[in-house]
């Protein structure tokens, strides 16, 4: 440890933001990073504690705690203090993949598990992971990496989301063949396609695809692998499959909205959001411009939808959560703000949020078209686009079929197991766990891929 007092000398600095009213008339990353020396400086703050908790990568109290993939947060925060970026980076490698995605996205449960956190504020974990990497970038260290012998084994990885790309990378720096099939036209699943550009930029994922791609992972789009032919197909060509196709099936709303325009699940209205405005395609899905909105639910998927409606322009925006108020004061008794909510309140002056409030029915016209909500509190909401984030039910039952595993709400793995009831057939990520954090998802991934390359070549050196 460097300095032993960072953490009293220095108080914690976060990144900072662009202008909620001015970021909401873009599509582009809101976030600006600090200093190099206020970095160095936030790196100093960690404590080197006996037992670091932020690598614990556990569940409490029903939330996550530390992280999944036990960084060796201690390590690299101390190399931030000396500046030696390219130590950092080869530290934060060894066992996250994708850091510039968990330093996007991640709730840092890290942080929560902070012994600084006890008294005061956390280390700045999460934005310390996403200057490493960035860095990285910048001085061009993250270079290719090749296998130094191929197996001449092939796997099979069904889905590109964090999951499929985590196991897929490993299992090719193995030196295993490896072709990713993604139904989508792009790769990237959830990181594509759920989560906004203001938050994670697209060319992001595609600079970490071109990476994988020149690495010699093979990436096969538009391909459905419900199709009982094309699980076929990979059954028979492929030496083992790995299942990573998400929790996609949405939680029903439990509101009858047969025949009602208007309505839609959260994953579809991202979805069609991104296809329209970064890639240039025209989806069914309606955009909220000049609609009053409602959202159900709470969480990064509901903000995201908020934040989603006030830049393609809505008239209006109210989230709907069902749990009270007092269950998310901070320990000061205050209420936090995201990003999403910041910026609603920058537009129409108020928080979108509405707590302990949930719909009673829809009002809909003669055509069948959404026009207000009725809550449980008595209001009655102009409303001609509702969005339910109400979470994920269970994982595809298509693929499941196909591929012949046996499955629930997820797949049925073997205890502290990623194999299926079919031999050569794995599981990982949100399709085996249930909806859970991207970090989770690269975690699944990996410890997947160790399991198949055992599978494959008898031994592992895969962690």
């Amino acid at each position: 440890m460097g300095k032993i007092t960072g953490f009293m000398d220095y108080s914690r600095r976060d990144v900072s933001e662009r202008e909620p009213a001015q970021r909401v008339r873009d599509w582009e990353e809101f976030h600006l990073p600090l200093a190099e020396e206020a970095r160095e400086e936030q790196g100093a703050r960690c404590m080197n504690c006996g037992v670091p908790f932020c690598q614990a990568g556990i569940e409490w109290e029903d939330a996550p705690f530390g992280c999944p993939l036990h960084n060796l947060i201690p390590e690299w925060n101390d190399i931030i203090m000396s500046g030696n970026w390219s130590h950092a980076l080869a530290r934060l490698l060894k066992t996250n993949n994708f850091p510039e995605f968990t330093g996007r996205v991640c709730p840092a449960p890290c942080e929560r598990a902070c012994l600084c956190h006890l008294y005061e504020d956390a280390v700045t974990i999460r934005d310390n992971e996403l200057c490493i990497i960035e860095k990285g970038f910048e001085l061009g260290k993250v270079k290719p990496r090749y296998a130094p012998h191929r197996s001449g084994q092939k796997v099979a990885v069904v889905g590109s989301g964090p999951a499929g790309l985590a196991a897929a990378d490993q299992l090719n720096h193995r030196g295993h063949s490896v072709t990713v099939i993604e139904r989508e036209d792009r790769p990237g699943g959830l990181l594509t396609y759920g989560i906004p550009n203001m938050k994670l930029p697209k060319e992001i994922i595609r600079r970490r695809i071109d990476l994988m791609t020149e690495e010699g992972v093979n990436f096969v789009t538009g391909s459905d692998a419900s199709d009982p032919k094309i699980a076929k197909r990979l059954l028979k060509e492929y030496d083992a499959v790995v299942l990573c196709c998400g929790a996609e099936e949405p939680r029903p709303l439990g509101i009858d909205v047969q025949g009602m325009s208007g309505v839609c699940y959260a994953g579809d209205y991202l979805k069609a959001s991104i296809q329209r405005q970064q890639f240039g395609l025209e989806p069914e899905l309606p955009t909220a411009a000049g609609r009053d909105v409602v959202i159900i639910g709470t969480g990064d998927t509901a903000s995201d939808c908020v934040a989603t409606a006030l830049r393609q322009g809505c008239k209006s925006v109210i989230q709907l959560v069902r749990r009270k108020r007092e269950d998310y004061l901070d320990r000061a008794g205050n209420l936090p703000f995201g990003y999403a909510q910041e910026e609603a309140l920058a537009i129409f002056g108020q928080d979108p949020r509405r707590f302990a409030v949930q719909i009673k029915e829809l009002v809909r016209d003669e055509g069948g078209a959404l026009t207000a909500a009725v809550t449980t509190d008595g209001d009655t909401l102009p409303c001609q686009l509702l969005i339910a984030a109400t979470g994920a039910a269970g994982c595809r039952e298509d693929v499941c079929r196909a591929f012949g595993v046996e499955a629930d709400s997820t797949v049925r793995t073997e205890e502290r197991s990623y194999q299926t009831s079919v031999e050569k057939v794995f599981a990982a990520g949100d399709m085996r766990r249930g909806q859970s954090l991207v970090v989770w998802a690269i975690a699944e991934g990996r410890a997947a891929a160790a399991q198949v390359d055992r599978f494959l070549s008898g031994y592992t050196n895969l962690k």
